[in-house]
């Protein structure tokens, strides 16, 4: 009996301390990440997300900071090594939750990076593309902050290239800052940006 309450209390600590060490490496990659060192914590996600192989937070993170890190940039050769990164650690999840909305936001934001990018080129092939991503997690996640402030943000973006109306986008935009104030988190490392991106999107509506 005191072997197996002794072999029970082993595996107990042994998954409390697995789980502080994830919590430990997923907080100092985010750390790096605010810090701009988008190598450094790609490289720590990367870790993670060899040993979580169930958890879709590791490669949504490398997907998503090595996007916004690729979007404006001059040197062709990296923001392509960046860009296929981000979708690497995508593709692994999609596979797993084909139906995520956060996944389905940030490849919306892998396919504006190649539009940025070259406009001429891209821009037919992957608007529509782009906006059928967010109309799938607008479907799924009505609610969801960053869904609705992507999908307005994009939209702007498109209305002001076409000279049109961007009134009922910046209302989205209103919208999703109410959605901010109140979205609970799943888990402490669940998604939660955008608050601050709503905000100047705001000003600028203004």
């Amino acid at each position: 009996m005191i072997k197996i309450i002794t072999i029970v209390a082993l595996f107990i600590c042994s998954l409390a301390s697995a789980q502080t060490q994830y919590e430990q490496g997923m907080t100092k990659a985010l750390e790096l990440w605010n810090q701009g060192k988008t190598a450094e914590s790609t490289a720590l996600f990367e870790r993670i997300a060899a040993v979580e192989k169930d958890n879709w937070l590791p490669n949504y993170y490398i997907a998503l900071m090595n996007s916004t890190a690729a979007i404006g940039l001059k040197d062709k050769d990296k923001m392509i090594a960046m860009v296929n990164k981000a979708q690497n650690a995508l593709d692994v999840e999609l596979i797993k939750t084909p139906n995520n909305p956060e996944l389905f936001v940030v490849q919306a934001l892998i396919n504006t990076v190649w539009i940025v990018f070259d406009p001429m080129t891209n821009g037919q092939k992957l608007s529509p593309k782009t906006m059928e991503l967010y109309e799938k997690a607008i479907a799924l996640a009505p609610e969801n902050p960053r869904v609705v402030l992507s999908k307005a943000e994009f939209e702007i973006g498109a209305a002001s290239f076409w000279g049109t109306d961007t009134k009922p986008m910046c209302d989205e935009v209103k919208r999703s800052i109410v959605l901010f104030e109140k979205q609970k988190l799943a888990t402490p490392f669940s998604p939660k940006w955008g608050r601050e991106r709503a905000d100047a999107l705001l000003k600028n509506c203004k």
